[in-house]
């Protein structure tokens, strides 16, 4: 069961008309929120980038953040799996073809739920490969934005590579991925770029950067460059869907040095296992989860 503009109805019976903006311009936002045994994971916090993120494309938020919250939550109990990603998206709506934003034009709300799949226990035990390649993306990656194209071309260069992710650099420092953040750990330092145009505010980033506070982990948020991605003892990749997850090679070489060299590592490890026992305890999930 989807929703779309006030109906819930089969995804198969969901029509959107060929003049709405997020067809024709890519003109919306969108958001995916992870819900664990049916609780919605830092379900505030996504709804405030939401907000961020129409804020910045100047659309008009079309529901208080108590109704996103109550659909939600409404969502999760019409579908019948035990984990699953909630997707959301508002349009500017629908208006004849022009660039200029239209006036008294309702926006379009679409939200649907999928199963939720973790990475699989081989790619947590051994991690997984990515490439490096040029971030040639608008300068507005902080709005999480149904304009995508740039990212799929991103993500396509790492698949076609045999990898799972891209690692984007810009003008020699190390930005994100083409669609999560990315963490470098040297000599037991956590290293992560700081929030800018050129990052999207990360949900998962935040929760990882909290718990090394908490832990008391050496953490430093500043620019990393690309010799540092190349030199690092760890590389992370994070994300709602991916959590907490290993990058064991970059370009065809492993991450890290002497034995531990193209392996996950210890604080990764620590990281990804606080991270689980954050999540049962705050969304109270069972410990199999």
């Amino acid at each position: 069961m989807i929703y779309l503009n006030g109906a819930w109805m089969p995804i198969e019976q969901a029509m959107v008309p060929v003049l709405d903006r997020g067809f024709i311009f890519g003109d919306g936002v969108y958001e995916v929120i992870p819900c664990y045994s049916g609780h919605p994971f830092r379900l505030r916090e996504h709804l405030a980038r939401l907000q961020s993120s129409l804020d910045g494309v100047r659309i008009t938020n079309p529901y208080s953040v108590e109704r996103w919250d109550e659909l939600v939550r409404e969502i999760v109990v019409k579908n019948p799996m035990v984990d699953q990603y909630v997707y959301l998206q508002v349009t500017r709506g629908v208006a004849p073809r022009d660039h200029a934003f239209p006036k008294d034009v309702k926006p379009t709300v679409f939200m649907m739920s999928n199963p939720l799949t973790t990475p699989p226990q081989e790619q947590r035990e051994h991690g997984v490969a990515a490439v490096t390649v040029a971030d040639n993306r608008w300068l507005r990656c902080d709005i999480k934005s149904v304009s995508l194209l740039a990212n799929c071309l991103l993500r396509q260069t790492a698949i076609d590579a045999g990898a799972v992710e891209s690692v984007l650099l810009r003008d020699g420092l190390l930005t994100e991925g083409s669609a999560s953040n990315i963490f470098v750990v040297k000599n037991g330092v956590i290293i992560t770029p700081p929030k800018s145009n050129f990052i999207l505010p990360g949900i998962t980033y935040d929760v990882v950067i909290e718990l090394a506070r908490a832990h008391r982990m050496p953490l430093e948020i500043r620019p990393v460059s690309e010799a540092e991605v190349r030199d690092a003892d760890e590389l992370w990749l994070t994300s709602s869907t991916k959590e907490v997850l290993s990058i064991s090679s970059l370009d065809g070489k492993p991450v890290g040095h002497g034995e531990s060299a193209g392996k996950p590592g210890p604080v990764a490890a620590r990281m990804y296992q606080l991270y689980q026992d954050f999540k049962r305890t705050v969304m109270r999930v069972p410990a199999n989860v």
